[in-house]
């Protein structure tokens, strides 16, 4: 399986074939299957209680192979620490940070994306890329706050 998706159409990306491994198809498949960005602590702690042999530098080199070939997105929010998301999900979206919990929350606006390009347009501006990030509270952190 794992090799199966680090392959599918991204074997010219790789300079060598890769070996198959037990640990890696288990963290491939459990970062790709959730809809959450993940630092490689994060990710190792949760895998380290699937797989009590696995080790830290396992998941590292792993989450950057990922991201060499395009299956994970490395995300630098406002803290410094680089998180990865799954790369499988073909459209642009943005990101809302809660600074209390660390929440991410992924987001999708039409219009924000139109008025970005309208400003780049009027300033005749070529825009390779974007990222947008919104930082406050997430919506439980504020009903904590409130009580």
């Amino acid at each position: 399986m794992e090799q199966d998706i680090l392959k599918k159409s991204y074997q010219s990306k790789l300079k060598k074939p890769l070996k198959s491994s037990v640990k890696r198809a288990l963290i491939v498949n459990y970062f790709m299957n959730r809809n959450r960005h993940f630092s490689v602590e994060e990710l190792y702690d949760e895998i380290k209680k699937m797989s009590l042999k696995i080790s830290y530098s396992t998941v590292y080199r792993t989450l950057n192979l990922l991201s060499s070939i395009g299956l994970a997105r490395e995300c630098v929010f406002k803290d410094g620490m680089t998180r990865f998301e799954p790369a499988h999900r073909s459209r642009h979206h943005d990101h809302l940070v809660c600074e209390r919990c660390g929440k991410i929350i992924e987001f999708e606006e039409p219009k924000i994306e139109k008025l970005q390009k309208e400003v780049a347009r009027r300033h005749k501006f070529t825009v390779d890329w974007h990222r947008m990030e919104l930082y406050g509270l997430c919506a439980e952190c504020k009903k904590k706050e409130k009580l």
